[in-house]
């Protein structure tokens, strides 16, 4: 890792311009580093002490974007009181001297049945961003998926994951020429898949962000350039009467356009029902992403494990299914797993690891997880991921 260079974390006030180089800058206030991280080590000891040693390191603003929920955060607690209500089965007699994580998610072999979600501005947390994460990934063989809103650009992420699994994810343009360009990007750095975000029509009314004084509003510079959109922040109007911007909702006329538009197969990242799962695979989707966006959208909208087995039923065998939201754990990971999810994504805590440790808090939060779902599994008599089903989980 190189040194950090304070002249380029300078934070610059919302209204003002930016100038390059913009993509290493934090844009939230005047006068405070976004990352207090000097050290070289990971910046915390064990998955229980990672999210506290993390907020420190992140000046107030950051921290209520990257833990803000929707609304009153129901849907936040509600991914977490899902995990907790469920036991797993603690099983004996059963030879795990060795235990083997490995799978693969739509033909990519991967270390790990979890992998990193794509999240926004990582910029704001470590001056390496998206860059320091896709180089803890690709060491430990574990898939990455890269958002739209990164603040290093796809090319420089495909450069740092190396010969690393990387998937790219895509918020739709209000221009079809901007997609597909996008698109054509992601193909020619490497990316072996196009992941579709269908849960934004809007963003989510995040007050705890809103109160923490992020000005989204302001330039937050996205690395794959400044012509590229952010999703819609909200309805616009007033009285009984609102309009959204053509490019917030992901129709089915808007879904099968964009799956013209390359040959990566189609990954459908956000939903929640039975229904849109058999939509999105009717529409060309190899994989669907159980997904309230770690609570971040609607608030109220189920846990994303509570409604995972009713869309693994739905899709069968056509596709893969994927789950994220409120994992936190090896044993969340399992859970997931066992209820019929193939891989479990990963939000805050690599944010929360890359802002204590940058690349190398990053892997060390992989290398725990890795170990703990080993532990675990040793203990629920599992030695491979295909071990794992719907018997081994409980509800308290």
């Amino acid at each position: 890792m190189g040194r950090r260079e304070p002249s380029a974390w300078e934070a610059v006030p919302p209204s003002q311009e930016v100038s390059k180089p913009w993509k290493r800058r934090a844009y939230v206030g005047k006068g405070k580093a976004v990352s207090e991280n000097e050290g070289n080590g990971p910046g915390f000891a064990t998955l229980s002490d990672l999210e506290t040693s993390a907020q420190p390191k992140v000046i107030p603003p950051v921290w209520g974007y990257i833990q803000s929920g929707a609304g009153a955060e129901r849907t936040v607690r509600a991914n977490r009181e899902a995990f907790d209500r469920r036991e797993l089965a603690s099983r004996a007699f059963r030879d795990v001297r060795k235990i083997d994580l490995s799978t693969h998610l739509l033909g990519t072999d991967v270390e790990a049945p979890f992998y990193i979600s794509p999240m926004a501005y990582q910029g704001l947390v470590h001056p390496e961003g998206e860059k320091a994460t896709a180089r803890a990934a690709a060491r430990a063989g574990v898939l990455l998926a890269l958002g739209t809103l990164s603040s290093c650009s796809l090319e420089e992420v495909a450069q740092a994951s190396g010969q690393g699994p990387r998937w790219f994810q895509l918020y739709v343009q209000d221009d079809p020429e901007k997609t597909r360009r996008l698109l054509q990007r992601a193909e020619k750095a490497g990316y072996r898949a196009m992941i579709v975000t269908v849960d934004v029509a809007v963003l989510g009314a995040r007050d705890q962000q809103a109160s923490s004084g992020l000005a989204m509003s302001g330039p937050i510079p996205l690395g794959n350039g400044p012509e590229f959109v952010a999703p819609p922040r909200g309805p616009e109007g007033k009285g009984a009467h609102f309009t959204i911007p053509d490019h917030g909702p992901v129709t089915e006329e808007v879904l099968e356009r964009v799956r013209g538009m390359t040959s990566l197969p189609l990954v459908v990242k956000g939903i929640l029902t039975p229904e849109d799962a058999r939509t999105a695979v009717r529409h060309g989707a190899k994989a669907v992403i159980v997904s309230n966006h770690g609570g971040r959208q609607l608030d109220g909208a189920p846990a994303a494990l509570d409604v995972l087995p009713s869309i693994v039923s739905a899709v069968g065998d056509r596709a893969e299914v994927y789950m994220d939201s409120g994992i936190r754990r090896g044993s969340d990971v399992l859970m997931a797993l066992a209820m019929g999810a193939k891989g479990v994504g990963l939000g805050r805590p690599v944010l929360w690891s890359l802002a204590a440790g940058g690349e190398v808090g990053v892997g060390h939060l992989l290398t725990l997880l890795k170990r703990e779902l080993a532990n675990v599994m040793a203990l629920t008599g599992s030695r491979s991921v295909s071990d794992l089903d719907p018997s081994m989980v409980g509800v308290r």
